[in-house]
């Protein structure tokens, strides 16, 4: 690999630890660049996956006041996850190449969906669980408070199992997604949320980077290592000063160079 292609993607993993931070969606910048470098489709998602673990390591780091605080609602939320993202990963390396060269542009197409829409969507399944609730009516507070957090609730548990098998299979906008699952189901602001969705993000890449390393040398599948090295060096400088980086940057332009990395590597795809 050339060496402008590893700085590029240095940078780009820097800006994605950043992004992946503040709202999630950071691959949709990692990946496209692997795939416009000749990588095909699922060895990008796999040394995508990889090198990104750092950046949530680098997140969960700065959020660990915010985690511990809520460490005792925490477990079923990220078995669950555990076990999405082990599943998700597994169905990675089964699904055939020829399939991933379709099923990986859809996937970015689904991925810029939610980063473009990402308020929409969040305001519609809020209120969506606001009527459910409603029409149910409310409970006792006594039974209520005291039995069940919103973060064990078997909602939020069986759309983050879901949630993670998506987020194992591909991780671009995992945590977009995770944020309006845990903003819906807790009726909690999504800066409440942020440190819960850092948790799970880097549990789920954990999980499905360790399936895919012990898959590399126990079955040779491939993954690109030094494409893998620039981003994970980029991605723990970018996860750990993510909050105060993306802070400097309006929302929109965060969006935008998103939106734009993304449409390249999809018309590449097609050209």
């Amino acid at each position: 690999m050339e060496p402008l292609s590893l700085i590029v993607l240095l940078v780009m993993g820097t800006l994605a630890g950043a992004i992946n931070a503040a709202v999630g969606s950071g691959s949709l910048l990692t990946l496209p660049v692997l795939m416009a470098l000749g990588i095909p489709p699922g060895v990008a998602v796999r040394t995508n996956t990889v090198g990104m673990l750092f950046s949530t390591i680098g997140s969960v780091v700065g959020y660990r006041k915010e985690i511990d605080a809520e460490k005792h609602d925490l477990p079923p939320l990220v078995l669950t996850a555990a076990g999405g993202a082990v599943l998700g990963s597994l169905l990675l390396l089964v699904s055939p190449a020829s399939a991933l060269d379709v099923v990986v542009p859809v996937l970015i197409v689904v991925a810029l969906a939610m980063v473009v829409f990402q308020k929409r969507i969040t305001t519609a399944l809020r209120a969506r669980s606001d009527r459910r609730k409603a029409a149910q009516g409310q409970l006792s507070p006594a039974s209520d408070t005291a039995e069940r957090s919103p973060l064990r609730s078997p909602a939020l548990l069986g759309s983050m199992g879901a949630a993670s098998i998506y987020g194992g299979y591909f991780t671009a906008a995992q945590g977009i997604l995770y944020l309006g699952i845990l903003g819906t189901f807790t009726g909690r602001t999504m800066g409440s949320v942020n440190s819960v969705k850092n948790l799970l993000s880097l549990v789920v890449n954990l999980c499905a980077a360790t399936v895919y390393v012990i898959a590399h040398f126990v079955f040779g599948v491939e993954i690109v290592w030094l494409a893998t090295a620039a981003i994970a060096v980029g991605a723990l400088i970018g996860g750990y000063f993510g909050a105060h980086l993306a802070k400097l940057m309006p929302e929109w332009l965060l969006r935008g160079i998103i939106v734009v990395v993304a449409l390249i590597a999809l018309v590449r795809q097609f050209v």
